[in-house]
């Protein structure tokens, strides 16, 4: 029998393309076409001992101003704005930042006659992680916010980690929202 010596797989968790991928920033979302509230967010990516992580890539996706999500499945009667991809990626810098300039989005439905409260969907993806890590960040500011249905999953002493805090003297509408990947404070994150 003869014996044939394999390469080792590389060290990568999260496939051999992840540096690449954080390369491609899609911070912008807007253009001058896009319909809707312009807004900024801006936040860190903390590790468990609140060191910032230099090598994560944050990805959002949401609906668009009318609560449209540009996706195949969402066939609902509502505007779809074609100046509005409703996709970002940024990758943090050396002290963990990151930024987005989007829209406020609007309102999606959940079951029957229940909306949800205007969202971003957030994914995490670093070094060491596995899988990348799904959130939420809701605004502190909307009325739906405390009554969202799935914000109310999440036992009330952790919702805080899920809304962003306004910047109140920002130019632009701005929100700052961190994320904490474990640890006390952590970021509430969702198997989906």
């Amino acid at each position: 029998m003869k014996t044939v010596a394999l390469a080792l797989t590389p060290p990568q968790t999260i496939g051999p393309f992840f540096h690449g991928l954080v390369r491609a920033r899609l911070n912008v979302l807007v253009s001058p076409q896009t319909l809707g509230d312009r807004i900024r967010i801006d936040g860190v990516v903390l590790d468990g001992k609140r060191d910032p992580v230099s090598d994560a890539m944050v990805e959002i996706w949401q609906a668009n101003a009318a609560g449209r999500y540009r996706h195949p499945a969402d066939t609902r009667e509502v505007p779809l704005d074609p100046a509005f991809t409703g996709f970002g990626r940024a990758a943090t810098d050396d002290e963990g930042r990151f930024w987005f300039e989007t829209i406020r989005p609007g309102r999606v439905p959940f079951t029957g006659r229940i909306e949800q409260a205007p969202h971003i969907n957030v994914m995490v993806f670093a070094r060491g992680l596995l899988h990348h890590l799904c959130t939420r960040l809701y605004f502190p500011d909307d009325p739906l916010t405390e009554a969202d249905p799935v914000l109310n999953l999440v036992p009330a002493s952790r919702r805080g980690t899920l809304i962003a805090a306004r910047v109140p003297s920002a130019a632009v509408p701005s929100y700052r929202f961190d994320i904490i990947l474990q640890g006390e404070g952590e970021t509430v994150f969702f198997e989906v």
